[in-house]
């Protein structure tokens, strides 16, 4: 008898858990994907802007790490990788550009003078000074980043250096994310008893050569992510039913679901990949512990202006600017996508991020303020008043989970609070990225049918 599997979610991790689930089951598996959207992929999205693709939600991936290579690759898609142009990013703090430090991991120094310029010379000293300060690190603590970095480097490093990166990636703050989940290769580190938080930098960073790929540390997928989506979506061979789910309950033999226009479905077992606040809802009855630790992980909401600006535009040989916080600023991430890339037809091509952990900027700011804000922020950064020749504004509400302190045990609470026949995938899991999803995802399904693997 085959089985029936139900995936609530259609964005890459549950379009990933319906692809796992494929290959594992074999096709007489029943495969049903709810996800009331008009569209898959969720924070996959590509748009024709000025008439070239450009991704509006997750446009790149960590190249080193090895989920989405192995899958571009499974897919026959490895000849749509591509890097990128090798050009680097820049800085904006108190109302000035500078270049990205080297040799950081999340803006965290390994080596002080790296940070000449961006912080001042007292900063600096005080850096130089940090092994002969007593350090104490308890192996398998998680501090946010912000204690850690602020204690040992200074104020300024966790504003300056280190929170364009964090909120860039995370939309979050190095006050309300974990060490662990932030820069994971650092706890190792400092678990392994390093002297000083410079010594684990240096390590760290160190240790990162082995892990390197040839080309670019980023990887995108040609075209857009909607290629990766139009795959999966073809290999999966799942039923996608355009509603949402509402309720989830126990049934003689599995599970049933009932969907927002009443419908009922039956499943042997089911993988919900939803954002956290909406797993806690549907999860409340059937695995209460696992509600109780889905609604411990805050979100935030940001929204993305992409524009098609006039081809000649002067805009500097870099791949974007990082905004730290506090600044004359309403973007906090500004991409020159054509930079970054390269050129695409007679325009250049610019994201512009809004939005971070706690303000409500992307519900509240309507699509003309966002506009006008983009406009402004591009005359400060560069003197470029130039009017876009198209455009698109993308919201992402609730779609940035934030890893605080303690993350890690968070989730292993969640995953184990769930029946065996449950599993969960989503960027609130593991990290956040493409590949941290993909893995979810390959882990929800192989849980299901493997069932000794771990949620």
């Amino acid at each position: 008898m085959s089985m029936s599997y139900c995936v609530v979610g259609g964005g890459i991790s549950g379009l990933v858990a319906a692809y796992r689930l494929r290959v594992a089951a074999g096709p007489d598996a029943s495969i049903t994907l709810f996800d009331p959207a008009d569209r898959l992929g969720g924070v996959l999205r590509t748009e024709r802007i000025a008439g070239q693709p450009m991704d509006v939600g997750a446009e790149a991936f960590v190249a080193r790490r090895p989920e989405v290579p192995a899958l571009l690759a499974e897919l026959g898609m490895a000849n749509r990788q591509v890097g990128t142009t090798g050009v680097r990013p820049l800085i904006y703090s108190q109302a000035r550009l500078h270049p990205l430090p080297a040799g950081t991991l999340q803006g965290i120094p390994a080596q002080p003078s790296s940070l000449a310029g961006l912080v001042d010379d007292a900063t600096v000293a005080w850096m130089h000074d940090e092994r002969n300060r007593p350090f104490s690190w308890r192996p398998g603590a998680d501090p946010s980043v912000a204690e850690l970095v602020g204690d040992r480097f200074g104020g300024q490093v966790v504003t300056r250096s280190v929170e364009p990166l964090l909120a860039g990636v995370y939309a979050g703050s190095a006050a309300t994310i974990g060490v662990r989940s932030a820069v994971p290769a650092l706890a190792v580190v400092l678990d392994r008893g390093a002297r000083s938080l410079t010594d684990a930098v240096r390590e760290a960073v160190a240790g990162s050569g082995p892990l390197a790929v040839t080309g670019s540390v980023f990887g995108a997928v040609e075209g857009g992510y909607q290629g990766l989506v139009d795959e999966l979506v073809r290999h999966a061979g799942a039923r996608w039913l355009q509603v949402a789910v509402q309720g989830l309950a126990r049934a003689p033999h599995g599970w049933e679901l009932v969907d927002d226009e009443g419908a009922r479905h039956r499943a042997d077992a089911v993988v919900l990949a939803v954002p956290a606040p909406r797993l806690a809802r549907l999860v409340a009855d059937v695995a209460p512990r696992s509600a109780v630790a889905a609604r411990r992980i805050p979100t935030a909401s940001t929204a993305v202006v992409a524009l098609a600006l006039p081809g000649g535009t002067p805009l500097p040989q870099r791949s974007g600017v990082l905004v730290a916080n506090g600044e004359r600023m309403h973007a906090k991430a500004v991409t020159l996508t054509s930079r970054k890339w390269g050129p695409r037809g007679n325009v250049e091509l610019v994201r512009l991020s809004f939005g971070r952990f706690g303000d409500e900027l992307a519900r509240s700011a309507g699509d003309e303020e966002l506009l006008e804000w983009a406009a402004a922020d591009l005359a400060t950064l560069f003197g470029v008043r130039t009017e876009p020749v198209d455009h698109r504004v993308q919201r992402w509400i609730d779609a940035m989970p934030q890893y605080g302190p303690g993350h890690g045990d968070l989730t292993a609470d969640l995953r184990a609070g769930l029946p065996p026949t449950i599993a969960v995938a989503g960027g609130f899991l593991d990290g956040i990225g493409v590949p941290a999803c993909v893995a979810s995802a390959t882990r929800a399904a192989a849980s299901l049918v493997t069932p000794h693997v771990a949620r």
